[in-house]
């Protein structure tokens, strides 16, 4: 298959996943600024496009997270990280989802990570994954029996929800289409934090000042 071929079945399979959804200058400069064109990646690290593009469409590696407006299939920087660590593409799998106890969960979330969808954390690998679904559980955990007068329970909410909001990027515009509503940042951070505001820092405490007394138990102004 020609290099283009390959290009343009990338393109039909990310829009079989995604849609077909408009790119607006907005979500084109937040791709940008976030992901790398696959054919410069390729470039700079010595690997064959059309055999990246290959292994996508065999389910090796992921699909592009985007395709820009101008048609550039774009991924993460480290895109080749994981089956580099895996010990090359073919193995890639069997590695990834034996970080689950449950195959079936190892699995689907396999199929979550090859569709290329995983546009939600910084850093995508079964660490960042099951540590994005821990803290969504435990937040959705928190805001469900809310004790907004504890100043404990607001602390430990919004200790999850900073950790959750530092795994996390922005997201595109573009992504509430493809996803058909609010993205997990949406849900989990920006609205956990709008109905429950961080508690205000305490004052600064006062010094202690000791009088100075006149030797008569009066003090000096």
């Amino acid at each position: 298959m020609r290099t283009s071929t390959y290009a343009a079945e990338v393109a039909r399979r990310f829009r079989e996943v995604n849609g077909d959804h408009p790119m607006t200058v907005a979500d084109d400069a937040y791709v940008s600024a976030q992901f790398t064109p696959l054919e410069r990646l390729c470039a700079e690290s010595g690997r064959d496009v059309a055999e990246a593009r290959r292994q996508m469409l065999d389910g090796l590696l992921p699909l592009p997270g985007y395709l820009r407006s101008d048609g550039a299939e774009m991924v993460p920087r480290d895109l080749f990280d994981l089956a580099a660590r895996a010990g090359g593409p073919e193995r890639l799998r069997a590695w990834f989802v034996a970080h689950w106890a449950d195959p079936a969960e190892g699995a689907a979330e396999w199929e979550a990570y090859v569709s290329g969808r995983y546009v939600c954390l910084h850093r995508v690998a079964p660490d960042t994954i099951r540590r994005k679904e821990e803290l969504t559980a435990a937040i959705s955990d928190a805001v469900r029996s809310p004790r907004p007068g504890s100043p404990l329970w607001a602390a430990a909410l919004h200790t999850l929800v900073d950790e959750l909001d530092a795994l996390e990027p922005e997201f595109a515009p573009y992504d509430r289409l493809r996803f058909g509503g609010p993205t997990s940042r949406d849900t989990w951070v920006d609205a956990v934090r709008a109905r429950f505001p961080r508690p205000a820092e305490p004052s600064p405490a006062a010094p202690n000042r000791t009088p100075v007394g006149d030797g008569r138990g009066g003090a000096l102004s």
